[in-house]
């Protein structure tokens, strides 16, 4: 018969693993909202343009204006809230986004509607990077990983869903629709943080100048460079999956969104795997995912005319691509000491310059004739590449007394 302090011990432990999952969930419902917003807008760029009376080309910067507030609002709210409660912080963050989104529905001109989509942007990234350190912390050493996939998790079932309904609300109804749903989303996961998070007053509160003290760490610029040239590559593949498809496969356009969802559904099943890996050795998580994203990024450019393969291939880029999210984040954490939150939040602005380069040079190998085989070879080349500054990382962590364990491969 089990004892009474064990029984009260063993419910303590069932209540702690509640708490986690749904924390994690709330968490993770946020990333959702955050990756429906962020490519929604792709899919609705003809519907923006009709209604405002502007060209496509130019109701593409909406995207960029989004992806402008990741990238300076990320390092600027981390630092800045270095002091701020972590709880207090993500529930901050999200009503700024959801602040944001709804400014984006009732934006009367497309001026203001581009401001609006920078302060949609703004949270992303510091709502990600302390979102992970959150996880983290709850779940504890060995599971942090997983947790940390568990909340990315959100961001890429968006690809599978969220986008999906959206983009066809959007459509049905207008582009402001789409955007309100996000608004719907956002409210939700307002309340659903302010009753599953602990207070975390256990988790330690830093200052700016500390936060600051990241940009100093030659391991934390590795890494950042690890994700913008790594990842590069898969956004110069989807960016151009359409087209690539439609001109090299041959298949109808309806079979596209197919090929879209198998991606989606590949970066779900990435996020679970990555954090599992990333439990067992954060450098090889990183190692295996980019390689497995250089071997699949190949063989997508050269087995392009079997629609079959380019089915299949689009499916295992997701997976490899998205495996090595959860290590990239995990290391950043490491190796940034007690400078976590930045380095955390800055991870998320380098996958937006990674998305913003990677489109641009899939168009460049386009543009010089090359075909669109050439987006997915180059991201090969720059998968291969993300491997060579991993090697460069840990080569210099080895040559430095300072060198946390979590460096090793093994």
């Amino acid at each position: 018969m089990t004892s009474a302090p064990a029984d009260i011990a063993a419910n303590a432990d069932r209540a702690d693993r509640s708490v986690v999952r749904w924390a994690i969930i709330a968490l993770a419902l946020g990333g959702f909202g955050i990756g429906t917003t962020e490519f929604v807008a792709m899919g609705l760029l003809p519907s923006i343009a009709d209604t405002l009376d502007i060209s496509e080309p130019t109701a593409g910067s909406v995207i960029s204006a989004y992806a402008l507030g990741v990238v300076v609002g990320a390092p600027l709210i981390a630092a800045a809230t270095a002091r701020v409660s972590r709880r207090t912080l993500l529930i901050g963050l999200m009503v700024a986004f959801t602040v944001g989104n709804l400014a984006t529905v009732v934006a009367p001109s497309f001026g203001l509607l581009v401001v609006a989509r920078f302060v949609a942007g703004l949270p992303h990234g510091a709502y990600f990077g302390v979102a992970a350190l959150v996880a983290a912390h709850l779940a504890g050493p060995r599971d942090r990983a997983k947790a940390v996939g568990k909340v990315m998790l959100g961001l890429s079932v968006a690809n599978v869903f969220g986008v999906p309904v959206a983009t066809w609300l959007g459509e049905s109804l207008g582009w402001r629709v789409a955007f309100a749903l996000v608004v719907v989303i956002g409210l939700a996961t307002i309340v659903a943080l302010f009753r599953s998070l602990p207070p975390l007053t256990d988790m330690r509160v830093t200052n700016p100048m500390t936060e600051l003290g990241a940009l100093a760490r030659p391991q934390v610029w590795f890494t950042l460079l690890i994700g913008v040239v790594g990842f590069g590559g898969m956004f110069a593949f989807y960016t151009y999956l359409n087209s690539a498809l439609t001109t090299v496969t041959g298949v109808s356009v309806s079979l596209v969104p197919v090929a879209m969802m198998l991606f989606g559904l590949g970066m779900v099943a990435g996020n679970i795997v990555g954090g599992v890996l990333a439990d067992r050795s954060v450098s090889l998580g990183i190692l295996v995912g980019l390689t497995a994203t250089g071997v699949s990024l190949a063989l997508f450019g050269l087995t392009l005319q079997n629609v079959w393969a380019a089915m299949i291939l689009s499916f295992a880029i997701g997976l490899s691509g998205s495996s090595t999210i959860p290590a990239l984040q995990t290391r950043l954490m490491d190796v940034a000491d007690d400078a976590q939150t930045l380095a955390a939040a800055l991870n998320h602005s380098a996958l937006n310059i990674a998305n913003a380069a990677g489109a641009w040079l899939g168009g460049a190998v386009i543009a010089a004739g090359y075909g669109y085989r050439a987006p997915s070879l180059l991201g090969a080349v720059l998968a291969v590449a993300g491997v060579v500054v991993l090697g460069s990382a840990l080569s210099s962590a080895r040559t430095s007394a300072a060198r946390p364990a979590e460096l090793e491969l093994a």
